[in-house]
């Protein structure tokens, strides 16, 4: 969740919709009090496509995964 004040969501709005799409939770208050909600009507948010995310993860461990030693107790 993110709370911003009346002016922050004034000068940021569109950004602020875009992470309410994104699936974020935005509350906006009058100095410490929060006042409203900003969400996404379930109909408008962003449908999540695969391989959107390609070239973003640019090297993994041959060992990514491998059980880590800390769990060794739990695997028996």
């Amino acid at each position: 969740m993110t709370q911003v004040t009346i002016h922050e969501a004034k000068t940021h709005l569109s950004k602020l919709i875009q992470q309410a799409l994104a699936g974020e939770e935005i509350v906006i208050a009058k100095g410490q009090q929060p006042l409203v909600k900003l969400v996404a009507l379930p109909e408008a948010r962003l449908q999540r496509r695969i391989g959107h995310a390609r070239g973003i993860i640019l090297y993994m461990a041959d060992d990514f995964d491998e059980p880590l030693p800390e769990f060794q107790e739990y695997m028996a």
